[in-house]
């Protein structure tokens, strides 16, 4: 006789696995994108905080020479990696046992990051010192010029970068089939962005000083998928689209080389001839993601999930920065962020209903990262990681679920875009840990 895995006995274990899954370090990715929340039984709706810290170190380069892009180990360059936290929200309800909508909130890109001390932090050498590649004119000609007073503008500050964004999506799912064991689902998908960055210290040569601050902008993209069930034993899968987003952002940057290049002598006419506000466009990379789970005995549940994010079409590309490298780098001159590879990532676990109202998980996982050498602003090539986590049913229809993950980063060396190695990170690691209040009615 076959054994049936009703869905009520082990609801309480299956959001036990989502707390903490799928938060990343290829590119910009943080939430993962999960829309899970979608495919629970019945009326649905959960919060979810995700708290992330880490600890990136490594060690700069000894080598300040913006021709050379030799790596000589130099300092530590100490903890780079800020704490970072973000919110997911999502509700769902059936309209009948056809239809179903629902609303899911994240925060799907993101980074936090900041030197504050070695070659990543701004002198009084900074400017003058590292002149001489964009320049043309040598040290000795910016500084007859009075040039040795720009680096006051920087002087003692530190290079970080930070990005934030969030993500509404509205999805409509239709069942189909005889037993209505297919769906297929799609909608509409709003996304915010916005960003600063600031390079500082002799690792970044003639860009020392550059400061950017990306304007918040919202745009539209969509969702798309296609999911299978079979209540019976437990199974769920679902393969769900998102497309790229394509935003026209407002940015403001300062660039102290620019105007010392065309002439500017003072702190004042630098900071005035260093400044353009204009547009220029970032596109948020598509994804896929594939969602499965099983029964494997009435109180265990099984669990894989995979994600591909092609980061390694993803540039960053700031007018006033891209104008002024085309003068050493040809006539498309250089991005401020990119990636060389497409990222994925895998993570199995699972969970077991250890009392009637007590579930238990456990998760492996590993991220491929993004390439090395990366972004200086993000010196980590993936990682592998181990989950635990618990849910309690408060009652019938409300639970709190709380879990961690512990993550071992991947090698890597941050790179500047002229090629320039300016670190090495290495034997890094970090945690994370989340809190979910769910409600789940018929």
């Amino acid at each position: 006789m076959r054994t049936t895995f009703h869905l009520k006995t082990l609801a309480v274990a299956i959001a036990t696995l989502s707390i903490a899954s799928m938060t990343n370090a290829a590119g910009l990715d943080r939430s993962g994108q999960d829309v899970t929340a979608f495919f629970q039984d019945g009326t649905y709706a959960e919060a979810v905080y995700t708290y992330i810290d880490a600890d990136v170190s490594g060690y700069d380069s000894a080598n300040v020479n913006p021709a050379q892009n030799a790596y000589e180990r130099g300092n530590k360059t100490g903890d780079i990696a800020e704490a970072y936290d973000f919110f997911r929200y999502g509700v769902k309800t059936d309209i009948n046992d056809t239809f179903s909508i629902g609303l899911l909130y994240d925060e799907p890109f993101g980074a936090a990051a900041e030197y504050t001390q070695s070659n990543f932090v701004a002198n009084d050498d900074g400017i003058v010192a590292n002149a001489t590649t964009l320049g043309g004119q040598g040290v000795d000609g910016l500084t007859a010029g009075g040039i040795a007073t720009a680096q006051d503008f920087t002087a003692g500050e530190n290079t970080n970068v930070e990005v934030r964004s969030q993500s509404l999506t509205g999805i409509l799912g239709m069942k189909f089939g005889a037993n209505k064991n297919f769906q297929i689902y799609g909608g509409p998908v709003a996304q915010r962005i916005e960003s600063t960055t600031k390079l500082r210290g002799l690792a970044y040569g003639p860009a020392t000083g550059y400061t950017s601050n990306s304007n918040p902008d919202m745009d539209y993209g969509y969702i798309a998928g296609i999911a299978y069930s079979k209540p019976e034993i437990a199974l769920k899968a679902a393969l769900t689209y998102r497309s790229e987003i394509d935003h026209s952002i407002e940015i403001s940057e300062t660039y102290p080389i620019a105007a010392i290049l065309g002439g500017a002598s003072t702190p004042e006419q630098i900071a005035a001839g260093g400044t353009q506000v204009s547009n220029y466009e970032i596109t948020t990379p598509k994804s896929v993601n594939f969602d499965f789970q099983t029964g494997i005995n009435p109180t265990t549940l099984a669990t894989a999930k995979v994600r591909w994010v092609p980061w390694s079409d993803f540039v960053i590309t700031p007018p006033l920065y891209n104008e002024v490298s085309k003068r050493n780098y040809g006539p498309d001159g250089l991005n401020l962020v990119e990636y060389e590879d497409d990222q994925w990532q895998v993570e199995l676990g699972l969970a077991k209903r250890v009392a009637p109202a007590l579930a238990i998980s456990g998760t492996v996982g590993w991220d491929s990262g993004a390439g090395d050498p990366t972004t200086s602003l993000g010196p980590v090539d993936g990682y592998y990681s181990v989950g635990l986590g618990a849910k309690y049913n408060v009652t019938e229809n409300w639970a709190v679920s709380a879990g961690g993950k512990y993550l071992w980063f991947g090698d890597a060396q941050g790179r500047l875009p002229t090629g320039k190695i300016v670190g090495d990170f290495q034997d890094n690691d970090g945690y994370i840990a989340g809190v979910k209040l769910s409600y789940q009615g018929k």
